[in-house]
Order: structure tokens, then sequence, then C-alpha cells
């Protein structure tokens, strides 16, 4: 548990951290502008007269999970769950995200796994996890950490698992030039760490439709 929260720390004190100075709406317009010129387009045609406005817009949504706290999503356990002990699967989650590295987009699947000790969150809370991480730039290895590094802290379960499948496009449509590679992480806790079979169990419940 340390070690994965020691690697989930420094992203999460970069997304804290106060800019020294945050750039007003115009200034990031002027800095799209400046982009599409160096790009080799005219920003004043028609087309793209209003793309840097549509830009800043879209990128306040974008990376909208830079403003959100996970603790304020994780703010709900319910206790009475009547007994119940086994893993609780949530999978296929859907995220999109942007690559730290060139800004381009990543996405596919995030599937989590936990056994509770005293009580379980709502589903709903999961996906809200999931677009907290993955609405920042990111890598995949540091969202999966990020994800378990949170669930451990708020839910205190017997043990977690993550689980990510995605595509990157720096990687399809950039440099190597792969499309359909599948890149996959994990993070276990608990007894899905310390358990070969446990991991074998998650990720058999995972394949299966």
């Amino acid at each position: 548990m340390d070690d994965m929260v020691k690697s989930a720390r420094p992203h999460r004190e970069r997304a804290a951290k106060k800019v020294p100075h945050k750039p007003t709406r115009a200034e990031a317009e002027a800095a799209v502008a400046t982009l599409l010129a160096w790009a080799g387009d005219d920003p004043s045609r028609e087309g793209l007269r209003d793309t840097p406005a549509r830009v800043a817009k879209a990128y306040q949504e974008l990376f909208a999970g830079y403003a959100q706290d996970p603790s304020d999503v994780l703010d709900t356990v319910f206790e009475d769950v009547g007994g119940y002990g086994e893993m609780v699967l949530v999978k296929d989650i859907p995220f999109y995200s942007h690559c730290e590295h060139h800004i381009a987009p990543f996405f596919g699947h995030v599937h989590i796994a936990y056994y509770p000790a005293g009580g379980v969150f709502g589903l709903s809370k999961f996906g809200r996890l999931v677009d907290i991480y993955a609405r920042r730039l990111q890598t995949q290895e540091t969202m999966t950490a990020q994800i378990l590094a949170a669930l451990d802290a708020r839910l205190h379960a017997r043990g977690a698992a993550v689980m990510i499948e995605a595509e990157h496009m720096c990687m399809s449509m950039r440099g190597v030039r792969k499309p359909g590679a599948t890149t996959v992480t994990m993070q276990f806790s608990g007894p899905f760490k310390s358990d070969p079979a446990e991991q074998a169990r998650f990720l058999s419940l995972v394949r299966s439709k």
C-alpha cells in the first residue's frame, strides 16, 4: 500500500500545486491561435476564426479533473450490506483521457474490484472516480495507481484491484503508427496482491461475458 500511495502522490501534488500565474481566457485563446499559425494555417480564416475559443472551452471540460477532489466523490459508504463480504466487481467503465507527453487522447475501459470490509460504495461512484483522474493530463500507469490509492484510502477494503485497457493515439496516429495496439496496466492491494489465485479470479471475471 505504501508503495502504491508513493507512486500516485507525485502526480497528485503536481495537480494540486497552484500555478504561479494562471493564464487568462484571452491568453489561452491567443496561445491556440499561435499554434494554428505555427502548424501552417491562418487563424483568421473563417473556418478557424472561432477555433481558439472553442478549444479553450473544450479544455475546461476535458481537464475538469484538476478542479475535483476524489474524496468528495467517495464521500458515502453504505454499511448495511447484510453481511456481504465477497468480491464486488465493476467492469468495462469507459474513459477518455489525454497523454501528458503529447496531449494526444487515449481511451478504453477500467475494471475495479474489491473485497468489502464494513461497507460498500454506490456503483456510480466508480465511474465518477475514474473520470476525475481521466480528465487530467495522464499516463496510464499513474492513473491506475491513483485510482487504487483513492479506493484504499477511503473505502478501507480488505483488498482492491484496478485494471485499465486502453489504446493510445500517440502510438496509433504518430510515431510507430500501430493502430489497435492495446496497453494493459494493473495494480493490486490486499489478497489481490498477495494471492495469485485472487488475481487469476479477478482476471477471469473481467474476461467473462
